[in-house]
């Protein structure tokens, strides 16, 4: 097998041969005076020899720069045929190696940049990108929905979407320092937790922002920043994130740990002192003395409040995991109502949901509870159903009274274990109502009333069977 480069030799001889050869006989067959004639057919001659012999090696060459300039213009589409010549077939063989290679890591590309896109859209965390000029470049779902109402914000500069938002929130966009920001009812306060100057590439600044949302919960966000050059473009990434759901599991779970250290602890020192009351009972029985056996008595009965009292706590501490089956709200609704008279103001929800019986059961009860003891009368205790379509489909239970109410303070506070008002209260109830429904993926707010009294919220995601 000869080589290309033999083969074009070869060519070249075979055309400079054939062209001496016609320009000779074209000069030997019309005479001197025809020399130049001569000489203009030689050179044509092995003009058009030159180009039929290296078609081949032009075609192939011009394909390679076509395929190289689709290339360049991020086309890889386009295959070659094999010409028949071994070096010419062996750099088609690789450029359609090459074409291939590129298509693949690019439909890879393709599908991983469809996937992010997937991920960051549907994140619950806000991602926003800017310039320098304020305007934005990017937005995920959480964006548009928190500055924009869901529509696209792309274009549009950061001042004119934070116009509506709360100032505590719009504060934290705009600052360029780490701090902790509140905001409650008409007043907003911002506490600066140290200061940030101006950053270089690739640095972060955080904050961590606490609100109370409209509904009387404290919602907490993390708000990151990070700047980044591209096309020698300056561009500003903001991060929000927010902790709330997490923070309270972590404050549940420290609660969990507290309670059940005391309660070991607790249960430790009563088991002994109980039974150590049974047997000083039994050693003087015989003794007739009234004021040995009070003492007995106040022992032991406080004993086993201080057993009761322990072992509500360690209720909460040892919740199990919802077991759940479709509700039957009729069913449910009459034993409540058995233990407090309530009025039922919307009719019953009718979108099949599982949930734990037993536990909302124990919600409600508790609620139902402390709308009594609020100070309402009976007939102003009310449980009101709602199902919800958008933007989750969910069923929201209302607890209604027209009871004294809950000052702001009591309201930060209710949700919380060991707070509460009453006298002989425990302060696990509500903080135990809390645990049942996020365990169940829902929330619970509460709220005063307009027209007086409270309003519990609890909504519960519909999972249906």
């Amino acid at each position: 097998m000869l080589s290309l480069r033999t083969k074009l030799l070869f060519s070249n001889m075979l055309s400079c041969l054939l062209g001496a050869m016609s320009g000779a006989l074209v000069w030997l067959t019309l005479g001197d005076d025809t020399l130049w004639l001569a000489i203009i057919v030689m050179l044509a001659v092995c003009y058009f020899c030159s180009m039929w012999l290296t078609r081949r090696l032009s075609e192939s060459l011009q394909a390679l720069e076509i395929g190289l300039l689709n290339f360049k213009d991020n086309d890889f589409s386009v295959s070659l045929h094999p010409y028949g010549e071994p070096q010419l077939d062996a750099l088609v063989s690789l450029y359609n190696q090459a074409s291939a290679k590129l298509r693949s890591e690019r439909q890879f590309i393709y599908q991983r940049e469809l996937m992010l896109d997937k991920v960051i859209q549907n994140s619950p965390n806000v991602m926003l990108l800017i310039d320098d000029n304020q305007r934005v470049i990017y937005a995920n779902g959480a964006a548009r929905h928190l500055f924009n109402h869901g529509v696209k914000v792309e274009g549009m500069l950061l001042p004119e979407l934070i116009v509506m938002l709360p100032e505590a929130l719009k504060t934290a966009l705009n600052s360029e320092q780490e701090g902790l920001f509140s905001m409650g009812g008409n007043a907003n306060h911002a506490h600066h937790n140290g200061s940030g100057n101006g950053s270089t590439d690739n640095s972060s600044r955080e904050h961590n922002v606490d609100t109370i949302a409209d509904d009387g919960d404290i919602e907490t966000w993390h708000i990151s920043r990070g700047r980044f050059t591209q096309n020698n473009q300056q561009h500003h990434l903001i991060l929000l994130k927010q902790l709330t759901k997490e923070l309270n599991r972590q404050e549940v779970a420290v609660w969990k740990k507290v309670i059940r250290i005391i309660s070991h602890e607790l249960n430790n020192s009563v088991a002994p002192i109980a039974s150590m009351v049974n047997s000083g009972k039994f050693l003087t029985q015989h003794l007739d003395d009234s004021k040995l056996q009070l003492i007995f008595d106040t022992i032991e009965n406080r004993t086993t409040h201080l057993s009761l009292f322990i072992s509500h706590y360690a209720q909460f501490a040892k919740l199990p995991l919802p077991q759940k089956a479709l509700i039957d709200w009729t069913k449910m609704t009459q034993q409540l109502a058995q233990q407090y008279p309530f009025k039922v103001l919307s009719p019953l929800p009718q979108t099949p949901i599982k949930l734990d019986a037993v536990q909302l059961e124990q919600v409600l009860i508790n609620l139902l509870k402390n709308a009594h003891e609020s100070g309402a009368s009976a007939e102003s205790v009310a449980l009101i159903f709602e199902e919800i379509t958008h933007p989750v489909v969910g069923l929201l239970i209302k607890v209604e009274d027209k009871g004294s109410g809950m000052s702001s303070e009591v309201l930060s506070q209710a949700l919380l274990p060991f707070y509460s008002t009453k006298q002989s209260g425990t302060g696990i109830g509500l903080p135990l109502c809390r645990e049942i429904i996020e365990a169940h993926g829902g929330r619970i707010s509460m709220q005063n009333r307009v027209e007086g009294g409270l309003s519990v919220k609890v909504w519960l995601p519909v999972q249906q069977g």
